[in-house]
């Protein structure tokens, strides 16, 4: 057959070699598309880096879908992976599958999201779709990561409730993929309540068959939420679990550095996305790398930015601190310096109108030398409690305005 013959060339290329494999495969796929033949063999792996036949396939499909960026393409794909994709009758095929399922109809929808097809198209093509649950749910994944990767949230969660389509996907809509899609929907638009966003959220996050794909979707969720308190602890925690547990995995490494960014973490931040950048060119071109890697460079230069603004803020908080202890220290010298005067004016007054309120009983008047006596001290008496009472009242205010201030809590 002349497929058989232009596929030869995979079952000879040195899988060691990954740019005579790259430059094998590309050719291969483009002589079968030119050909009107899809690839006619079986995949029986999910390695997207040194399997020939896989990469080729993907290499094919990436071109019909550049071509014919459309639900019924995608259709025609799923058709093909259930045709030729791993045997799924164990655990390992299902697992090989479910990859190759899930990275061909998300990655293809990202490549090809300028093409977004209107509800009226998506419609008129359920009737070639909707009769295999498994074809419905690829095309509906597809649809989907184009809505996502265009952050249309209120349109996303329309199409994952109520479409023809969607709804076609039968108990594939309960599945964890499924659900983070609808989480990343609800996260992303306003008219949706966050608890109902964290409930399914955590639905997607916590399930025993999630996939790196659906940990993923959950992480972008996170990152492109409407704000919510903790928003960044979530993120880097999350992002830190799922970068511990597939640590190649480039995308995680970036949503670390994201939240790492958002907690105001600068220097671990830093740290992560130029590890981000590190893994990103071991995925070639499947991953997209030149969007990736403006998209995580952006992400970098906002990183350094925000910890140039740290590092100044922290230098004005210090010298304001510095001056605000100076200003301190002078208004209590001051304050003290006051306290005395104030009781030297005090005293003195007080000794004033003594003396001048005992001249008249001295020198003037018929009492008795004794009772001049008991009404001077008496007198006295009165002028210093006075004079202790308002000494007392001016120190204690003075004391209060010498207290310091309560430190401010917030960002810096």
């Amino acid at each position: 057959m002349e497929g058989n013959s232009i596929i030869a060339p995979l079952s000879r290329v040195a899988t060691a070699d990954s740019r005579e494999l790259d430059r094998v495969c590309e050719e291969v796929a483009v002589s079968l598309r030119a050909a009107g033949t899809e690839p006619p063999y079986q995949l029986t792996s999910a390695n997207f880096a040194s399997d020939p036949f896989l990469i080729c396939a993907d290499r094919y499909w990436r071109l019909r879908f550049l071509d014919r960026p459309t639900v019924r393409t995608a259709a025609e794909c799923a058709r093909w992976l259930q045709a030729h994709g791993p045997g799924r009758e164990d655990t390992i095929g299902q697992t090989h599958y479910t990859e190759i399922e899930e990275k061909w109809a998300l990655g293809y929808a990202f490549i090809t999201r300028d093409s977004e097809e209107s509800p009226a198209e998506i419609a008129d093509a359920c009737g070639d779709i909707v009769g295999s649950a498994d074809t419905a749910y690829f095309a509906a994944l597809y649809h989907a990561g184009k809505l996502r990767a265009n952050f249309r949230f209120d349109e996303l969660h329309g199409f994952l409730e109520s479409s023809l389509l969607a709804l076609a996907a039968g108990p594939h809509r309960d599945g964890p993929l499924f659900t983070a899609l609808r989480a990343f929907a609800a996260c992303g638009s306003r008219r949706l309540t966050a608890e109902h966003a964290a409930d399914l959220l955590d639905h997607a996050w916590f399930s025993p068959q999630r996939t790196p794909h659906t940990v993923d979707i959950c992480l972008n969720a996170l990152a492109a939420a409407a704000p919510f308190p903790a928003q960044g602890e979530l993120l880097r925690d999350r992002a830190r679990e799922a970068a511990t547990q597939w640590p190649e995995n480039h995308i995680f490494v970036f949503r670390l550095a994201t939240g790492l960014h958002m907690c105001q973490e600068h220097d671990a931040a830093l740290e992560a996305v130029d590890l981000a950048l590190a893994l990103l060119p071991a995925m070639g071109s499947r991953g997209s790398h030149k969007q990736l890697q403006e998209q995580y460079l952006a992400r970098r230069e906002l990183i350094l930015e925000g910890r140039l603004r740290a590092a100044e803020t922290a230098s004005h908080r210090r010298r304001w601190e510095e001056q605000n202890a100076t200003y301190r220290k002078v208004e209590a010298q001051l304050n003290a310096a006051t306290s005395h005067l104030i009781t030297m004016i005090t005293v003195f007054l007080a000794a004033i109108a003594f003396i001048l309120s005992t001249i008249q009983l001295t020198y003037g008047g018929d009492l008795p030398l004794g009772d001049r006596m008991r009404l001077i001290l008496g007198e006295g008496a009165v002028m210093l409690g006075f004079s202790g009472l308002l000494i007392l009242g001016t120190h204690l205010l003075l004391r209060y305005r010498e207290r310091p201030e309560p430190p401010k809590s917030g960002p810096d």
